[in-house]
């Protein structure tokens, strides 16, 4: 297919088994659909045709601890000024990062749209069941039960990576925070009228995801099909997060 439109975006993504009136978690890479006609919102809204309600992770990795950042840091004389001087965090003010992607982005923006109030791992949602998704994001369990991640798990949504891998698959991280004695980590973020806070969470880590992802994929759980010029991964997030949950233990040394 040389283009795809809302309609034949639309399609492909029932075909590769999305459901009509669930819940979706998309990982997305705009470029890799190639040309689509209409851009970014054609994306957004076949997206929106296919499933009820549309999440996606708006993430602010970049709102952390300065003294801990590498690429690039910076020097110690400017750590208090930033934790003392940024906006801070704010659910509707504050873009995802440029790593979360183009349709992320739009999502966060989109007319009607929900975004959790975590200042580092938010995510947003578009749809009849976007509130009961995103609301009560708790601050200290990053991306286990008390996050949107386990609110899609309990309502057996859906993970759809769009042109992307497993390594951006968040819902793995569901795996980690069920381990008995999972790494902690103490983390820090400025949130808007509140400044500079901090708190102890699970200290995650998407390093093997890769390798974790394919041991899933091999249990066929994972529907692979084409959606415009991307290969689309649909999978249950029930079923990928229990998996994870099984893997961690037996494949992570220490």
């Amino acid at each position: 297919m040389e283009y795809s439109t809302v309609d034949t975006l639309t399609a492909q993504l029932r075909a590769l088994g999305v459901r009509r009136d669930g819940v979706l978690l998309v990982h997305s890479s705009y470029k890799s659909l190639g040309h689509v006609i209409g851009g970014p919102q054609a994306v957004v809204e076949a997206l929106l045709a296919a499933a009820g309600t549309l999440v996606v992770p708006t993430h602010t990795p970049e709102n952390s601890d300065p003294a801990a950042w590498a690429h690039p840091p910076v020097p110690p004389s400017w750590w208090e000024p930033i934790r003392i001087e940024s906006p801070g965090f704010d659910p509707a003010r504050t873009p995802a990062s440029r790593w979360m992607g183009r349709l992320a982005e739009l999502v966060r923006t989109w007319p009607g749209a929900r975004r959790s109030d975590h200042p580092q791992v938010s995510f947003a949602a578009v749809g009849p069941r976007a509130a009961a998704v995103v609301d009560g994001h708790s601050l200290t369990d990053n991306l286990g039960e008390a996050s949107p991640l386990g609110a899609i798990y309990r309502m057996d949504g859906q993970v759809l990576l769009l042109g992307v891998h497993h390594d951006a698959n968040t819902s793995l991280h569901l795996g980690e925070a069920r381990q008995p004695s999972p790494p902690m980590h103490t983390t820090g973020s400025s949130v808007r009228g509140r400044g500079w806070t901090t708190w102890t969470e699970v200290d995650v880590d998407a390093g093997d995801f890769g390798v974790l992802g394919e041991a899933l994929e091999e249990t066929g759980v994972v529907t692979l099909g084409p959606v415009g010029a991307a290969t689309g991964r649909l999978m249950p997030q029930r079923a990928a997060a229990d998996f994870a949950t099984a893997w961690i233990p037996v494949h992570r040394a220490g």
